[in-house]
């Protein structure tokens, strides 16, 4: 287990870290990725800073591999989402440790895992660590939005692909500690679905407000679809991530995809909510625009919505039940930038250096694959080099739905605990690989 320094190293990094303000848009990561540098250097561990503009650059470390192996990539981001001071029981940007605890917007999503993977890779080389393949730590921009900005993993996968190219990569998206059906488990992901947003196109006829009879009006016609839009549940699937959950749970029983809902909720209604969103596509309306101007009726309405495919789904099928869902009427349907829907296979090396660890530090406990509602960083390394990419920091001082709860919230924290166990399993999928 992790020795008292390196827990104090790790949560003083932590500290360093949340204190300054990259909160994404605009970002502004450089500070983090400077600091990083900074530390990294002093501990014997080569560096690079890579971006498009100065403000947004990536840290790229590493201990080069000496017998050409396998390269391990520990990746991770240093922006974050906004958080207002009001809601907050600390200064957001304080690092304050209280109760054990370090808070602060960044301590889950994701600084800890940023500053567990510096004092892994530091620790390592002040060790004298020599990896057969290369160990590369990458803290990118621009995760938390990304969408069309290109500054952070993407464009590195694109303009530097050497700096980050592994056969193995370790990520933020699980390693939550659940007890089901008598069992325990800690989550490690393997896939995602896809993020693949579209824009609901309601036309009308556009006339004076004062006379709505002689117009037809786009946004009235829009809320019906929107009804249906919230009424749309996809025809359930299952995959590999979601028949390796129902087996853990029940024993090896795998249900028809049809009744694996009720089965899970037997179980424990925490295990329906995790499988909930992972057996069929999802949509969510979240946004939309109409007329301008009060007093006049609209002829165009967009409503944008949300929606996350399972991997391998296509937008070809999803429009289909889409349309299905909603019948005929004066619509379109317009897809808009999607990306995700990887998955990377469980039987690996880096599997057996998760189930690992998890069987070490509790003997009857095992590591379990699911699949991602969201989106990570993962996918860009997926998709431009293969690479076996896995989210997975283990949290076991921490209840997991306290910190779902807290992910993108106020009161953001992260147990010091925690922080010391990802320090450790870090550096354990470094050696074992």
């Amino acid at each position: 287990m992790a020795t008292v320094s390196l827990r104090d190293e790790v949560t003083e990094l932590l500290q360093q870290l949340i204190r300054l303000d990259t909160v994404n848009p605009p970002g502004n990561e450089s500070v983090a990725a400077e600091l990083l540098r900074d530390y990294l250097e002093q501990n014997g561990v080569r560096c690079e800073l890579l971006g498009r503009v100065p403000e947004r650059m990536n840290l790229i470390a590493r201990i080069p591999g000496c017998a050409g192996g396998p390269r391990l990539l520990f990746l991770s981001h240093t922006d974050t989402v906004l958080a207002d001071p009001a809601e907050w029981r600390v200064d957001p940007w304080s690092g304050e440790v209280l109760e054990g605890q370090v808070w602060g917007r960044g301590a889950l999503d994701m600084k800890g895992q940023v500053a567990a993977s510096a004092v892994a890779i530091a620790s390592l080389a002040r060790e004298g660590f020599e990896p057969a393949g290369d160990l590369i730590f990458a803290a990118c921009a621009d995760e938390e939005v990304g969408e069309g900005e290109d500054f952070g993993l993407q464009w590195l996968c694109r303009e530097h692909p050497e700096s980050v190219r592994a056969e193995y990569s370790l990520n933020e998206g699980a390693g939550e500690r659940l007890e089901l059906g008598g069992k325990t488990f800690y989550l490690c992901s393997t896939a995602e679905k896809m993020t693949a947003p579209f824009r609901l196109r309601v036309r009308g006829r556009s006339g004076h407000a004062s006379m709505p009879a002689i117009a037809d009006n786009a946004l009235v016609k829009a809320a019906r679809l929107i009804e249906g839009l919230g009424r749309f549940a996809g025809s359930p699937r299952l995959g590999p991530e979601t028949e390796a959950l129902l087996a853990a749970m029940t024993g090896g029983h795998v249900p028809p995809a049809e009744r694996a809902l009720a089965t899970a909720r037997s179980v424990h209604p925490l295990a329906g909510e995790l499988l909930e969103p992972l057996l069929a596509m999802t949509v969510s309306p979240t946004m939309i625009q109409a007329s301008n101007k009060r007093n006049v009726i609209p002829a165009v309405c967009d409503v944008t919505v949300d929606c996350r495919l399972l991997p391998g789904q296509t937008q070809a099928e999803a429009e289909r039940s889409v349309r299905s869902a909603l019948g005929e009427g004066d619509y379109e349907i317009e897809w808009l930038q999607s990306y995700g829907g990887t998955r990377s296979p469980a039987a690996t090396p880096l599997w057996n250096a998760v189930d690992s660890f998890v069987r070490q530090i509790e003997p009857d406990a095992r590591a379990l694959p699911v699949c991602l509602a969201g989106f990570t960083d993962s996918h860009w390394v997926r998709s431009a080099f293969a690479t076996v990419a896995y989210g997975f920091f283990p949290m076991r001082a921490m209840e997991a739905e306290l910190a779902s709860r807290l992910i993108h919230s106020a009161d953001e924290r992260v147990a010091v605990d925690d922080l010391a166990l990802g320090v450790d399993f870090l550096r354990h999928a470094a050696t074992s690989l």
